[in-house]
């Protein structure tokens, strides 16, 4: 499965990026508000690659998790997920990390927009939500500029380097998603 964006492609992830999403995994800035912690070795990452790339074997397929890279240049820029409920809620779950390197510059907004039509128009899905620590200013602002609307928080509930932090919720409907299309509200010039 592969997307495409004006500046970017998504792909499946394959054994040969384990090198490339190990390197953006053990950076500090980008494992600040991850609850899986830095992996000591590159053989961690390998086996992570591995669970993402044996989830597309499961029909239907539940979990989707992209390289994202530069279209250009094929510079890998980071990683983004899409993770399913069980069919009758039609629900999904999104999530994504974009190398220090690359922020600010509209790739994980971009990324996102990307996964959220193939989520809507391809899967059909009713509801995407997403998850970020309360301190995550930039990834909150991520998915605002999507449309997505915080709904809520939780206290104390991600595990990030021995700390309890607070999560706040985000979703976006499928009505409110193509009404955005409809009215041209996507900028990807962020």
């Amino acid at each position: 499965m592969t997307l495409h964006t004006q500046r970017l492609i998504l792909q499946e992830v394959q054994a040969a990026d384990a090198a490339e999403i190990h390197a953006l995994n053990i950076l500090p800035e980008t494992d600040r508000y991850n609850t899986l912690g830095i992996p000591e070795h590159l053989s961690e990452t390998e086996l992570l690659v591995a669970e993402w790339m044996a989830m597309r074997t499961v029909h239907p397929q539940q979990h989707y998790v992209f390289a994202i890279r530069q279209q250009a240049s094929n510079v890998f820029i980071g990683n983004i997920g899409l993770k399913l409920s069980a069919a009758k809620y039609r629900r999904g779950e999104v999530w994504y990390k974009v190398h220090v390197s690359h922020w600010g510059q509209g790739y994980a907004t971009e990324a996102l927009r990307a996964v959220l039509h193939f989520a809507f128009a391809s899967l059909h899905l009713h509801r995407i939500e997403a998850g970020c620590a309360v301190e995550n200013r930039a990834s909150a602002a991520v998915l605002q500029k999507v449309g997505m609307i915080r709904e809520g928080g939780k206290r104390k509930v991600l595990p990030i380097r021995g700390e309890w932090v607070d999560n706040d919720e985000y979703a976006i409907l499928e009505e409110e998603y193509f009404d955005q299309q409809m009215n041209g509200d996507e900028d990807n010039n962020d």
